[in-house]
């Protein structure tokens, strides 16, 4: 609020008309005459330092000096501003527009300094004014910097992002292309927009001289926020290395610290910011998060009056406590702050943006789909919105399947293919799952599984990507990719739907206050519990990263999922993560965890529930969780060792055979050896290589692993039975090992091994429904094994597919319909088999003896199919 200890010009006069006021009492200042000029380039230096009082001293010197320098106000304002003092901005400002009343960047200031001194109602004005003076004299403002400045303001009045960006920032760059500011604008527009990628762009083609600028690199550390936390980290530094008060940086840095959850480090930082500027809102509203999640109601009420003290009416307040607790999957909470902004400022788009979102992952659609069309009304070059409009669209194609607590949503094609298995497979895991952990799950929940990955990156984050993400829960709401968008070698679908909704059971145990470890971690752990085939396995790269000296410990884990070097390692943090449940299992049992998440529900930071369940300090937790984690890396290879062998690339199987005489135990130098042996078909010796590979690694799932290995060699020895172990071996490791199940389908079909046909059938179906052959392979099993339902289903399935044979296809499936007396089906499928084969007989004969069957023997007693024995033969046009 304004000190009322100095005078401040009353509402009715307006603050603007004070200027004429200001200006007379300034003709009875003595001209101020200091004993040296004030240096401009050294006041610059000391603002972008970060010296903003000394920036102010220097400025107000000159301005009482009479220097008629504009920047030297522009200057002061800014620099009162950043420290909170905003009854000084405002004379400032005054002060500079009594004697540049048509300077637009001063004018500019003018909205945030009326807000801040309790002024909003005459902002309308203020803008009026500088509409005023750009339409009756627009040559003036025809620089770059004039330029840039009217886009500011033209923004400010709704005008077209678009035609700002051509005819004003481009505009400008094209005119002086060494104009830093035209830069910084185009760049904070496109990230008003929320697209990174292009202000990151923009700001690539700016001048080298915009590097010394913390801006430029705070706006590169914005862009690549989302997608690439390493290099926004860089640039944050950057920023802070210039000036290490960059407020806009600090916040940055703060905002990625509380996503990692290191509250206390956090804190610090906006510590630093208020040391800066007290009265900064941002800061003060992340408090109110940090209270938020340190369950403390009356600190986090406390800091959200601190925030609303400079400009009560800010919407960006709510904004942000909001927008950080959705990042917590506090969704609820996050919705219900973005109302709160939405009270302040009906029109302010990122709270209903951000509401938009948070509403579709609570599953209230209803509400959330339309407030992604009034944003995109409002802002059509707003990127999320853009995209989610889009996406609806798409999304009403799709259909529904229910059945069990569940809805389903998927592409039409898709949810005949495999919709049953899904809605199957997710009611098991809610009976398993919800008893194992005592939840009760608010129902229906929903389940998207989208064919393109765009349209899961969309739905699930707003902006195309998401790389790495085959599913994400928000709680009652499931996203999934389908194996459609995975490329040639799909992971288990039905893992990916078990690992979601188990987030979605320990989410409603823990009221959705779970830190991302262990609410991944129990996923993963889930995975391998229920099948063996979905367990995380520790790789030669997870191991040495489990034997590292830099291993996280445990207090530190969701931090490793923020900003991975690689996919691999973004892996492994989900491979630490269950080992860190495991090891909570171990220490306190099964109830220890759901106990934990109970904890957690009460709002108890994880940090201090976790002492008490386990009964250690967190210090103890970590270092044994350490011993624990690389006692499991140790045992995975007992007595091998994992060197590159010192050969050359080309070296015979005879001098890997020397290297390994000298080291017996290295599993890198067996698979050479094997793969040499295999190579120059020396099948015995290569047999005897693998089984020593596999008794140093016998839990490998890559692409080279001892069993895929002795497969390859049974399969030239032709040993079916040695190749079936074999690669049974690999899918009981690896249940997406979808060409060891093509392989022992084929198998089982030479063999006439019905039972095991129909099995394999399943688990391909489970990796890859939409090919043809584990539908064809289930329809010919269950045909054999007496189960007609079942195979009904596969040939419909496979009828779907587009198969090369499609005639035979419907006539096997009329047969077993006709067979089970479901003469309407059989009819309309015997048919579909005639439509595409006219000549074929065997089809004629079912269709006759359906048609009798349902509407009585034919009234002709000849044979109708004397006239066809001059046709060709009977299985023209099908295939068997």
């Amino acid at each position: 609020m304004p000190n009322r200890h100095r005078p401040i010009p009353s509402r009715e006069a307006g603050h603007l008309a004070a200027i004429a006021l200001v200006a007379v009492a300034l003709a009875a200042i003595p001209p101020f005459c200091p004993a040296q000029e004030p240096d401009l380039d050294e006041a610059r230096s000391l603002f972008r330092a970060g010296a903003y009082s000394e920036a102010a001293r220097l400025a107000g010197e000159a301005v009482r000096g009479f220097v008629w320098e504009e920047e030297w106000i522009r200057l002061k304002v800014a620099a009162e501003l950043a420290t909170g003092e905003d009854e000084a901005a405002l004379a400032s400002l005054q002060q500079g527009l009594s004697r540049f009343s048509a300077s637009l960047p001063l004018l500019l200031f003018a909205p945030d300094v009326l807000r801040y001194n309790d002024g909003e109602e005459e902002i309308p004005a203020v803008l009026e004014r500088v509409e005023r003076l750009i339409r009756f004299a627009p040559e003036r403002y025809d620089s770059a910097e004039g330029r840039v400045a009217a886009g500011r303001f033209f923004l400010l009045r709704g005008v077209d992002p678009k035609r700002v960006l051509d005819q004003f920032y481009d505009e400008a760059i094209h005119r002086q292309p060494d104009f830093v500011p035209a830069y910084l604008e185009s760049a904070r527009l496109a990230l008003e927009k929320q697209d990174g990628a292009l202000a990151a762009q923009t700001l690539a083609r700016a001048p080298a001289e915009a590097a010394d600028d913390p801006e430029y690199h705070a706006l590169l550390a914005l862009a690549f926020s989302e997608d690439d936390r390493a290099r926004s980290a860089e640039e944050i530094d950057a920023a802070l290395a210039i000036n290490p008060n960059h407020v806009e940086s600090l916040l940055l840095w703060a905002d990625h610290l509380l996503e990692a959850e290191r509250l206390d480090e956090a804190s610090a930082i906006l510590d630093r910011v208020l040391a800066v500027n007290p009265r900064e809102q941002r800061a003060w509203a992340f408090r109110a998060v940090i209270a938020h999640l340190r369950n403390d109601p009356e600190g986090e009420a406390d800091a959200r009056l601190h925030a609303l003290e400079r400009w009560p009416n800010n919407p960006e307040v709510d904004h942000i406590i909001g927008r950080e607790l959705s990042q917590k999957y506090r969704f609820a909470e996050g919705a219900e702050s973005q109302r709160r902004a939405l009270l302040a400022d009906p029109d302010f788009l990122p709270a209903k943006l951000q509401r938009c979102q948070d509403l579709l992952r609570l599953g209230l659609e209803e509400e959330g789909w339309t407030l992604a069309d009034e944003v995109f009304e409002r802002d059509p070059y707003n990127v999320v919105a853009y995209n989610l409009v889009t996406l609806k669209d798409e999304l009403d194609d799709y259909v529904v399947l229910e059945g069990d607590g569940l809805r389903v949503r998927m592409e039409p094609t898709e949810a005949e293919l495999y919709g049953d298995r899904v809605l199957d497979l997710l009611g098991r895991a809610r009976r398993t799952l919800q008893q194992r952990y005592g939840a009760t799950v608010d129902e229906p929940v929903l389940v998207e599984v989208f064919p393109s990955k765009n349209d899961f990156a969309v739905r699930t984050f707003g902006l195309p990507g998401a790389d790495g993400f085959l599913g994400v829960c928000f709680g009652r709401v499931i996203t999934a990719i389908s194996p459609a968008a995975q490329g040639a070698n799909p992971s288990n679908w039905e893992s990916v739907l078990w690992h979601e909704y188990c987030h979605t059971v320990t989410l409603a145990r823990s009221r959705n206050r779970m830190p991302r470890w262990l609410s991944e971690g129990i996923s993963v752990f889930e995975e391998g519990r229920e099948n063996p085939g979905w367990a995380a396995r520790i790789t030669p790269h997870f191991r040495a990263k489990l034997l590292a000296d830099d291993l996280t410990p445990l207090s530190g884990l969701s931090a490793s999922f923020l900003a991975p070097e690689s996919p691999m390692d973004l892996q492994f943090a989900y491979v630490e993560s269950a080992l860190a449940v495991e090891f909570l299992v171990e220490r306190a049992g099964l109830d220890g965890l759901t106990g934990l998440l109970d904890d957690l529900a009460a709002g108890m930071p994880i940090n201090e529930a976790l002492p008490d369940r386990v009964g250690m300090s967190l210090n103890e937790i970590d270092a044994r969780f350490l011993d624990f984690a690389r006692d499991r890396a140790r045992a995975a290879n007992p007595g091998a060792s994992w060197e590159e062998p010192d050969l050359p690339p080309d070296a015979d199987s005879d001098a890997v055979r020397a290297w390994l005489d000298d080291h017996p135990g290295n599993i890198p130098g067996w698979r050479r050896l094997a793969l040499r042996l295999i190579d120059e078909q020396r099948w015995e010796e290569a047999r005897e290589a693998v089984r020593r590979l596999k008794e140093l690694d016998p839990d490998d799932v890559g692409p080279e692993n001892a069993d895929l290995l002795l497969a390859t060699i049974a399969r030239n020895l032709d040993d079916p039975e040695a190749e079936r172990r074999a690669l049974e071996a690999v899918v009981s490791r690896d249940a997406g090992a979808s060409g060891a199940l093509l392989r022992l389908i084929e198998l089982d079909e030479a063999g006439e091994d019905w039972a095991r046909l129909a099995e394999h059938a399943r688990q391909l179906l489970a990796v890859n429904p939409l090919i043809a052959a584990p539908h064809r392979s289930l329809a010919r099993a269950a045909e054999r094994l007496g189960q007609p339902g079942e195979a009904i289903e596969a040939y419909r399935d496979l009828a779907l597919l587009d198969p090369t044979d499609p005639a035979e296809i419907h006539y096997r499936l009329a047969s077993l319909l006709h067979d089970e007396g479901r003469l309407d089906e059989a009819r309309l499928e015997v048919l579909k088999a005639l439509e595409e084969a006219p000549r074929f007989r065997a089809a004629h004969r079912l269709l006759l003896e359906v048609v009798d069957e349902r509407d009585g023997p034919s009234p002709t007693p000849d044979d109708p199919f004397d006239e066809l024995d001059l046709l060709e033969p009977e299985t023209e046009g099908a295939r068997p």
